[in-house]
């Protein structure tokens, strides 16, 4: 668990390379969404939610804790956030809205948490073309090079902005099948983030550590995929802990 904190710690450095007009990204699927902008934990498209209402602009991810910190320790060093997870988003799905959803903002900082609706899309996609769920069925390399294509494209429009890579995660609850695809995933955004030279936050990992110990069922990842408020608290935790750490 050290090591995680210490890795995770490493995120904190990079949003903290300057404490002047910062300007940073949370982009992924419901993890991330959390309900900003009102959409009522729909798959509403950024363009169509609230943006004006600060009471929701965040919505009540891990995203807002870290935001909250950021702006609150530091509120004349015009930080700049952005929520723009999108409920039930693939890794394909979050690649359309790239455009308008990450380079247009420009960020300097892009933070990437994506991958587990992608497992949901090919169980969905086996059940209804009645064949086997296995995890050797995934196409890992198709998800690997629109990864990539991802990150290529911002450093050509984006060279300067620096990137944080999110390991997808599910509880332990879930079937086998899943748990091996996700781990597969989690591989492969490590190998990019080191090819990258990109920060790595292993949620994977620091989930699987929690959950060895959790003081009840379901108490850090409620349904299988969602972290609860703790969940979420911990996700944002080496914020916190920052200044306890220097």
């Amino acid at each position: 668990m050290k090591r995680i904190l210490l890795l995770l710690l490493m995120m904190q450095s990079v949003l903290l390379g300057s404490v002047t007009a910062r300007r940073v990204l949370y982009i992924g699927d419901s993890i991330t969404d959390g309900g900003w902008g009102r959409s009522g934990g729909s798959a509403q498209a950024s363009k169509d939610r609230v943006h004006w209402d600060l009471n929701h602009v965040y919505g009540h991810s891990y995203m807002l804790f870290c935001a909250a910190y950021y702006q609150s320790q530091w509120p004349d060093a015009e930080w700049q956030f952005w929520n723009r997870g999108i409920s039930g988003n693939t890794l394909f799905q979050m690649a359309d809205r790239w455009q308008e959803d990450a380079l247009d903002l420009k960020p300097d900082v892009i933070s990437i948490l994506i991958g587990t609706n992608d497992v949901g899309a090919y169980l969905d996609e086996c059940k209804k073309n009645g064949r086997t769920f296995s995890a050797e069925g995934f196409d890992y390399s198709r998800w690997e090079q629109k990864y990539r294509h991802l990150l290529d494209t911002t450093r050509m429009v984006l060279p300067k902005a620096e990137m944080v890579l999110c390991t997808p995660f599910v509880g332990k609850s879930k079937e086998r099948e899943r748990q091996t695809i996700a781990d597969s995933l989690a591989q492969i955004v490590r190998l990019i983030a080191s090819d990258y030279k990109a920060v790595l936050v292993p949620y994977d990992n620091m989930f699987a550590e929690l959950q060895k110990n959790e003081p009840c069922k379901n108490y850090w990842i409620w349904d299988g995929i969602h972290p609860t408020a703790a969940g979420h608290q911990r996700m944002a935790e080496p914020v916190s802990r920052r200044d306890d750490n220097r």
